[in-house]
């Protein structure tokens, strides 16, 4: 039994190792969740929304995650109260981009009513004039 025991133990990871590693996991999630926030709630939608409200909420949604991560390496015990507290945040994070996600859904026509399509209309009578001569 001795000898397993030294066997499991952890070798330190240097802290600047660590950054990097995290650093990474923060640009993956980045990534991760635009896709997945677009094919789950709809590019389109998504094509509505400004673009500060999909940076701060995707933003913050990486940051938490890199933060669950970094408080469950940090401690003994991976499920520590702030490794909980971070995937609780995280979830109603999630919550805000869905709510955020259907607002844009309901007054999608909304700002599609508001478009000016005069140039459009305008530019066929000028093809359609230019036809007849």
């Amino acid at each position: 039994m001795g000898d397993s025991a030294h066997s499991l133990e952890t070798v330190p990871v240097p802290f600047s190792m660590l950054r990097i590693a995290y650093v990474c996991e923060f640009l993956l999630a980045l990534l991760t969740i635009s896709v997945a926030w677009g094919q789950m709630g709809g590019q389109d939608h998504l094509d509505l929304m400004p673009w500060y409200d999909k940076f701060v909420l995707m933003f913050a949604l990486a940051l938490t995650i890199v933060l669950a991560t970094v408080a469950a390496v940090s401690r003994e015990r991976a499920w520590n109260g702030t490794a909980i507290v971070c995937v609780i945040l995280a979830l109603l994070l999630m919550c805000v981009m869905g709510a955020v996600t259907y607002y844009y859904h309901l007054h999608e026509e909304d700002e599609q009513g508001t478009e000016n399509t005069a140039g459009v209309a305008l530019t066929a009578t000028q093809v359609a004039a230019r036809l007849r001569t």
